[in-house]
C-alpha cells in the first residue's frame, strides 16, 4: 500500500509555478498599503472585507473573476510598486519551496508616457532578481542543501480592452479612430510580440515567452496571428488561455493557427458537446485526435485547479475538475495557480487539492512535478535545464524516501 502523500511532504519538495499572474498575486496587505499610497479607492480598507467583496471563494463566472484585476492593476503604476510586487511574489514562491516560475502580465496595462514597456518589465526584472539572487546566495544553496530558484518572464498581450484600461490603450483607439476594435487589440498584440522579443534578445532579461490573455469567449485567438508569428520565428516559446472559457476549437487553434508550446487551462479539452463548427462531423473523433496529438507533442497543461472551480459553475469539485482525464491521458500537466490572491491560494494547495481529491500516487504525483520542470520555457542553454532537472530529480527522490520511505 502506497504511503499517504503529506501536507508537509507537498511543502517541501521542489515546485514549480507556470502559470502566475502578477497583478492577481498580490499580498493583500501590499495591496491595501499601495493603495493608499496612490490613492486608489477600495471596496474596503480591511483583508477580511476584501475578500468578501471582491477576491471570494466562489465567482460567478471568468468576467466577475477578473473584475478584482482594475484594483491590482490600477495600484501597479509606478517602478517602485511593480518591483515590491515583483520581489515579494518570488519571495512567497521561495518560502514554500517553488524553485521555478513564470510570472505573465500584460506591460500595457501599466505603460504610460514616459513610462515605456520595456521600463515595465525591467522594473518586474529587477524585483525577480533580487529574491534570486538573495536565495541563490544562501548557504544551503551553495553547500548544494537546496535548489537555486529561477525565473521566466511571459508578457501577455489582451484579447479584449477598451481605451479605460490604460493610457496606451487609449492612444492606440485615439490613433486608430476609423479601425474596428479587433484590428486595434491585434495592433497592440503585435507590438506587444515586438518588444518582448527585443527585450529577450536584446537586454537580455529573461522574456521567455508570449501569451494572450482575458476573456476568451469571443475573443478568438486567431485574431492574434500575427503576433505569434512574430514570436515563434523570434524564437520566443508561446502558451495560450485556451478551454478555459471556450471549447477544443479554442485549443486547437491555439496550437495550429499561434504555434502554442502550452496551454493555459485547456479545462474543456475533452468537450466535445463545445464544438460549434458544423464542418466538423464526428466531435468525438475530432477530441479523440486533439488529444492524442495534444499528448504525443507534450504540449504541456497549465492547469489551475482553483481558478477554475471559482470560474466555472460545471465543475463542482476537484473530483469533477477535466483533470483526472487529462492523467488518464497521459498528457504532460503541471499543477499551477493562476492568481494566489484573487484564487486565495499556494502551488502546495492546489497539489493538496489534487492529491486528496483525485487520490493521486506517489509515482503519479513524481510526474505532475517533473512535468513542470520540463516544460518550463527556461532561460538558459537546454543544457543547463537538464541540470536542473537532475537537481530536482535528486531532490525530490530524497525527500520522498524520507516522508514516504519510497
Amino acid at each position: 500500500m502506497a504511503a499517504k502523500i503529506t501536507r508537509e511532504f507537498l511543502e517541501k519538495i521542489p515546485k514549480t509555478d507556470l502559470h502566475l499572474h502578477l497583478d492577481g498575486s498580490l499580498r493583500i496587505s501590499t495591496l491595501i498599503e499601495l493603495a493608499k499610497s496612490a490613492k486608489v479607492p477600495l471596496p474596503s480598507e480591511t483583508e477580511a472585507g476584501l475578500q468578501e467583496l471582491v477576491f471570494k471563494e466562489k465567482y460567478q463566472d471568468l468576467p466577475d473573476y477578473l473584475r478584482g484585476f482594475g484594483l491590482t492593476v490600477a495600484v501597479l503604476q509606478t517602478p517602485e510598486s511593480l518591483e515590491r510586487v515583483a520581489y515579494e511574489l518570488a519571495q512567497d514562491n521561495i518560502a514554500e519551496n517553488v524553485r521555478y516560475i513564470e510570472i505573465r502580465y500584460a506591460p500595457q496595462l501599466h505603460i504610460r508616457p514616459g513610462f515605456t514597456v520595456e521600463e515595465v518589465v525591467e522594473c518586474v526584472n529587477r524585483g525577480l532578481a533580487r529574491a534570486q539572487k538573495e536565495h541563490n546566495a544562501s548557504a544551503a544553496v551553495k553547500q548544494g542543501g537546496d535548489i537555486p530558484f529561477h525565473y521566466g518572464i511571459i508578457t501577455c498581450a489582451m484579447r479584449f480592452f477598451n481605451r479605460h484600461m490604460s493610457a496606451y490603450y487609449a492612444q492606440l483607439f485615439d490613433g486608430m479612430p476609423h479601425a474596428p476594435a479587433k484590428e486595434v487589440m491585434a495592433v497592440a498584440s503585435l507590438e506587444m510580440a515586438r518588444a518582448a522579443a527585443s527585450l529577450a534578445h536584446n537586454k537580455g532579461i529573461p522574456v521567455v515567452g508570449f501569451d494572450l490573455a482575458g476573456a476568451e469567449a469571443g475573443f478568438p485567438a486567431i485574431d492574434h496571428k500575427n503576433a505569434y508569428q512574430h514570436a515563434h520565428v523570434h524564437f520566443l516559446k508561446k502558451t495560450v488561455h485556451a478551454g478555459e472559457a471556450y471549447g477544443p476549437e479554442s485549443i486547437f487553434q491555439a496550437i495550429t493557427e499561434c504555434h502554442a508550446d502550452r496551454l493555459g487551462h485547456g479545462t474543456f479539452l475533452f468537450a466535445a458537446d463545445k464544438v460549434k463548427d458544423p464542418s466538423i462531423k464526428d466531435p468525438d473523433y475530432y477530441v479523440k485526435c486533439l488529444v492524442d496529438y495534444i499528448a504525443s507533442r507534450r504540449i504541456t497543461l497549465e492547469v489551475c485547479p482553483t481558478s477554475n472551480l471559482q470560474t466555472i459553475p460545471a465543475i463542482p469539485s476537484v473530483a469533477d475538475h477535466p483533470l483526472r482525464k487529462m492523467l488518464d491521458a497521459n498528457l504532460s500537466v503541471s499543477i499551477c495557480t493562476d492568481n494566489r490572491l484573487v484564487s486565495r491560494t499556494s502551488v502546495t494547495r492546489e497539489l493538496e487539492l489534487v492529491c486528496n481529491h483525485l487520490s493521486v500516487t506517489p509515482a503519479r504525483l513524481r510526474n505532475l512535478i517533473l512535468a513542470g520542470f520540463k516544460g518550463s520555457f527556461f532561460h538558459g542553454p537546454y543544457n543547463e535545464k537538464r541540470a536542473l532537472v537532475r537537481q530536482v530529480i535528486n531532490r525530490y527522490d530524497a525527500l520522498e524516501k524520507q516522508y514516504l520511505g519510497a
